[in-house]
């Protein structure tokens, strides 16, 4: 056997003092320690309170601490799924922070990061005036924005939420949805609604909104407008032209903080039109109080196929770059 061999079959050993959370711990069938050793080439065999890892050294460290984490996890009351699963491998790789200071507490649910760049996103949300999210879909970037913002008015922190989209047709036609202004520009605020609900029982939805302490509305309803002591979100800011982009930004008032998603690869403005996104990136480079928190496919946590898509996508545009350089 060589020396890489017995290594690999050097064995780690976690014991746990709580038996009964391990059926919760290992999944129905053991699907989360499947899903463990698929993800990080291990094996995983169980006696008693006694879990014993075996694989390459650094697999074994971060199924060690992925385990532990989950275990800890359960032991403060939370539940664990497939999704947390996958979070805790990824957040347990290498030296990443494990997030757990940045967890948001909301009136349904605790949320977590389940990357070591949702985690920094968070942490920028929660410290700088204006961040901007960048990167691909499903990393989470409008997710937690709406949390960081329903966790500060929870807190007190902000006397309201406004969450604004612009209005712009990816190839279809607003004129001709059924229904009157409102009901043609819901569907472009649908996200903003989902993501309200999974953070707020119904009810508080409803009356929230209707109070003022929670508006959603279309990016031309800002204008004029001066937003303060409030958690701010544009989302899909890279349909933004330059002019609104400023108009937006220049709506920051006293106590509030604002958070700009947008995903620079799926731009539906008329071509030629610069994005708003791209321009206010540029101009804003280096200002003091401006944080910019960049995803990537592998911060994907979505379907396992979201990330593969995204991949693919990101390797074939890398690509077509590529050739239009060398010509």
């Amino acid at each position: 056997m060589s020396s890489s061999e017995a290594v690999r079959e050097a064995p780690g050993r976690i014991q746990f003092d709580d038996n009964s959370l391990l059926p919760a711990l290992f999944g129905d069938h053991d699907q989360h320690l499947l899903q463990i050793e698929q993800l990080l080439d291990v094996k995983l065999r169980y006696r008693g309170n006694q879990l014993d890892i075996s694989g390459p050294s650094g697999a074994r460290d971060v199924a060690d601490r992925a385990i532990s984490s989950l275990y800890e996890r359960l032991k403060s009351g939370l539940e664990v799924g497939p999704g947390d699963v996958q979070a805790a491998v990824r957040m347990s790789d290498g030296d990443s922070d494990l997030g757990d200071d940045v967890s948001l507490r909301t009136r349904k649910r605790t949320i977590t990061p389940r990357s070591p760049m949702q985690a920094e996103y968070v942490r920028a949300l929660d410290q700088s005036d204006l961040v901007f999210g960048l990167g691909p879909a499903g990393t989470g970037k409008t997710y937690l924005a709406v949390a960081v913002a329903v966790t500060h008015l929870l807190q007190g922190k902000v006397d309201r939420i406004i969450l604004s989209r612009p209005a712009v047709e990816a190839g279809e036609r607003l004129g001709y949805l059924p229904g009157d202004l409102q009901d043609k520009i819901d569907p472009y605020l649908r996200p903003l609604y989902d993501a309200l609900h999974d953070m707020l029982p119904g009810e508080q939805v409803t009356r929230r909104m209707a109070n003022g302490e929670i508006e959603v509305a279309p990016l031309a309803f800002m204008r004029g407008r001066t937003l303060s002591h409030a958690f701010v979100i544009l989302d899909e800011a890279q349909n933004t032209s330059a002019m609104q982009m400023k108009m937006f930004l220049t709506r920051l008032g006293e106590g509030s903080r604002m958070a700009v998603t947008g995903d620079m690869s799926q731009i539906d403005l008329p071509s030629g039109t610069r994005s708003g996104l791209g321009d206010a990136l540029d101009v804003l480079e280096g200002v003091p109080g401006v944080s910019t928190v960049n995803f990537t496919h592998a911060d994907v946590v979505r379907h396992s196929l979201v990330m593969r898509i995204v991949r693919a996508y990101e390797a074939r545009d890398a690509q077509k770059k590529a050739a239009d350089t060398s010509r």
